[in-house]
């Protein structure tokens, strides 16, 4: 069987997904376009040798309808004959496309193959594809009758492990410094490429990231209300001490990342050097009422598969959907609390929902070269009570 590597892997800045944001008057086809433009170019590929682009998408309507890895591939001025094809994981799309792209090589369906994800939450709104209908059903619902919106799970999740105010808020305004320490140091200058966005008769580029707040403090975000402390869940919970507020949850962002996945022998015979493998994967389903608790069991499963220890991770990812899902991963898995989201996490960088899992990706397999560090782990929760989680293996001691 062929091996299966990461060649490289890259993302745009992220931007506030708002009107006003710094990527708001970019199309999200022209974004991801701009991305996988980029990836090919610095690695000096032939577009032509690419078989497939299997994109993370969550909101496929308007916009981003019409299968965008293709159309973003079109707009790049690629050659015709490559196809797409669109992945929905919820959280995990990103994520799972770069697991898809792995498993087709292995499975020798392909030799060159680009995984990624996109999400312009500016133009295509968060829950624009429900059009006001009831996505569960009569029957999942009178099995599951406590099914709550993730804010509220993220309650949930908070009461359950007896995670204070001050220790959510104190993990917001951490993530925020990490996230600024390597924006300043440079940390992120290799995974990001230059957006070009229209500004009037001309364009302007953006090369940074715009979502970070240097100046979060406990104090500062002990200023913000619950965002979730409304009827009827109030009523329904009486027992939560509500403490989920904008400012310790994940921000709403325009983003894309991709990565380029090849066998061994290709990269080989491309003089290319592969920057990581990946060692293990694993999928999971949990309670869909707590939903973000996925990635406890997809933790342990993907050690398991693994062969490995939490102990001989040198650093992970564990999606910030909301400061409560980290606090309670670290509790079941009580590593040094610096290997853990060491650059920041969807709290300071954002969550562009359908790109989020290549974006984290792509930072960690940075931090982890940067660092020295061999083994990574990413795992992300996911609407519906589902989880990733992967562990990769640097194959490289530096940067290029």
């Amino acid at each position: 069987m062929t091996g299966a590597v990461i060649v490289d892997a890259v993302r745009s800045p992220m931007g506030k997904g708002k009107a006003s944001g710094s990527l708001a008057g970019l199309h999200p086809v022209d974004l991801l376009g701009q991305v996988l433009a980029a990836l090919l170019e610095r690695n000096g590929v032939d577009p032509a040798l690419v078989e497939d682009v299997i994109v993370g998408c969550v909101g496929q309507v308007g916009e981003q309808s019409a299968t965008p890895g293709r159309q973003a591939w079109l707009s790049a001025g690629f050659p015709d004959h490559v196809p797409s094809v669109t992945v929905e994981r919820k959280c995990g799309s990103g994520q799972q496309a770069v697991d898809f792209a792995v498993w087709g090589v292995l499975a020798g369906a392909y030799d060159v193959v680009i995984a990624g994800g996109v999400e312009s939450m500016s133009r295509v709104p968060m829950g624009s594809g429900r059009m006001d209908a009831d996505p569960f059903g009569p029957r999942t619902r009178a099995r599951y009758p406590g099914l709550v919106p993730q804010g509220v799970a993220a309650e949930l999740v908070a009461a359950k492990w007896g995670l204070t105010r001050e220790q959510l808020d104190a993990y917001a305004a951490e993530s925020h410094a990490r996230a600024a320490a390597a924006r300043t140091g440079g940390a992120f200058d290799r995974e990001i490429v230059p957006i070009r966005v229209p500004d009037g008769a001309g364009e302007r580029v953006v090369d940074a990231d715009e979502t970070i707040r240097p100046g979060s403090s406990v104090q500062t975000l002990a200023n913000l209300s619950p965002a979730f402390a409304t009827d009827p869940y109030t009523r329904r919970f009486p027992e939560v001490d509500w403490k989920v507020t904008a400012g310790n949850s994940s921000q709403i962002t325009d983003g894309a990342s991709a990565l380029l996945v090849m066998s061994e022998e290709r990269a080989s015979a491309l003089g290319l050097r592969p920057r990581a493998r990946i060692v293990a994967s694993a999928v999971v389903g949990d309670d869909p009422t707590l939903m973000l608790t996925g990635p406890l069991p997809a933790t342990r499963k993907v050690l398991d598969r693994a062969g490995l220890r939490i102990g001989d991770i040198d650093a992970i990812e564990v999606n910030e959907a909301f400061a409560s899902v980290p606090l309670a991963w670290r509790a079941e898995f009580p590593v040094d609390a610096g290997r853990l989201n060491p650059r920041g996490g969807a709290i300071a960088l954002g969550h562009p929902l359908g790109a989020s899992g290549a974006r984290l990706m792509t930072t960690l397999i940075n931090h982890l070269e940067q660092t020295g560090g061999r083994y990574g782990l990413q795992t992300m929760c996911e609407a519906g009570g589902m989880a990733n989680a992967t562990i990769i293996e640097i194959l490289q001691e530096s940067p290029r």
